[in-house]
This record gives C-alpha cells, structure tokens and sequence, in this order.
C-alpha cells in the first residue's frame, strides 16, 4: 500500500524552498540564484536558436555588471566562450564565461559598490555616515512598503551586531550584512 500523502499546508505556514542547483551551477561553483541573473542576461540577447551572437556577448556581460575591461580581454572570453568560432555562443558556454567574470570582480569594485548601497541609505538622512531609523523609514516610503517599527529595529540590531537601534549602522557592519546575504564573497 503507497504512502499516505500529507495535506498541502495553508501559504502562510509553508516554507518556500531554495531554489536547487542546476548541474551547469554546480559546474561553475555558482548558486542557483546567480545562474538566474546569468541567464536572466543570456536570455535578454540570445537569438531564436536560444544562442547569444558572440558580438553580443560584450553587452550580456555588461547587464551582468561585470563588463570586460579592454578589447583584448573581451576578445579572450568570445574566443573561449566560442571555441569552434562559429559566431554564436551556447548557454552552457556563457554561464561558464559569467561565472568566471563574476568570481573575478576585484575587491576594489566591490568596495565601490558597498559604498555606493550604503550611500542610497545614508543620502536619504543619514546622521554622522550611519544607517539610522529614520533611513529605513525613508527608505521604505520611497519604496512605497509599509514594514513595521519592529521590523526595521531587528534590521538594525542585526546588522550592528545588538548594539543599540541609536547606535544605527555604519559602512563596515553594512558590509558585513552585504556580506553574509551572499552579496558579496
């Protein structure tokens, strides 16, 4: 006699599972969630054959945020991207591209980014460079989200480590939250 079945849980008690990873993710050493935005960019200039013209493969990356740095070194990933110089590059080819270009972004333009994130709260309000509450309630008026008070102190006191909600969050614990989201490596 098979197994009997479990009743389907109500939407608010079920948990959402992770996306798996593929094996193309795997492969690469990537998540499932950055093999999304990978093929998130793929898709937005693949042709109808569900390949991306090697001359397109410049502006894939681009939408990826890791754009090549000369002429030289993006001819070096359409030449490996494109082995056989057909002139069009498969997926599993562009993910491997992706994943390598993404792992290689340097500390400097991550640094840059953090800086630019943390600016979008603290230009919003930010007293002394810190992320205070009234950031987050600014932050998410412009987003149009209502999230609770308590909510917003819980972001607080996570990311400064239980500090104290007027203690607010400065660039390196900001850092430290990109960080431990999967952000940044």
């Amino acid at each position: 006699m098979p197994p009997k079945r479990r009743a389907p849980t109500s939407g608010s008690q079920a948990k959402e599972k992770a996306p798996r990873q593929s094996a193309i993710a795997k492969e690469n050493n990537i998540s499932a969630a950055t093999e999304s935005e990978i093929k998130e960019a793929f898709n937005l200039f693949a042709n109808s054959d569900k390949e991306l013209p090697s001359p397109s493969l410049r502006r894939a990356l681009t939408a990826l945020g890791v754009p090549p740095t000369s002429p030289e070194e993006l001819q070096d990933l359409i030449d490996a991207a494109d082995p056989d110089d057909s002139g069009a590059i498969v997926y599993a080819h562009f993910v491997a591209v992706a994943a390598l270009k993404l792992a290689n972004r340097s500390e400097e333009s991550q640094q840059k980014e953090v800086e630019e994130a943390f600016r979008l709260f603290t230009n919003l309000g930010g007293e002394d460079g810190k992320i205070t509450m009234a950031c987050l309630k600014r932050v998410a008026a412009v987003l149009k989200e209502d999230v609770p008070d308590s909510v917003m102190r819980d972001m607080l006191l996570e990311a400064n480590g239980g500090s104290g909600v007027g203690r607010g969050v400065g660039l390196k614990d900001f850092e430290g939250v990109m960080r431990r989201a999967g952000v940044f490596r």
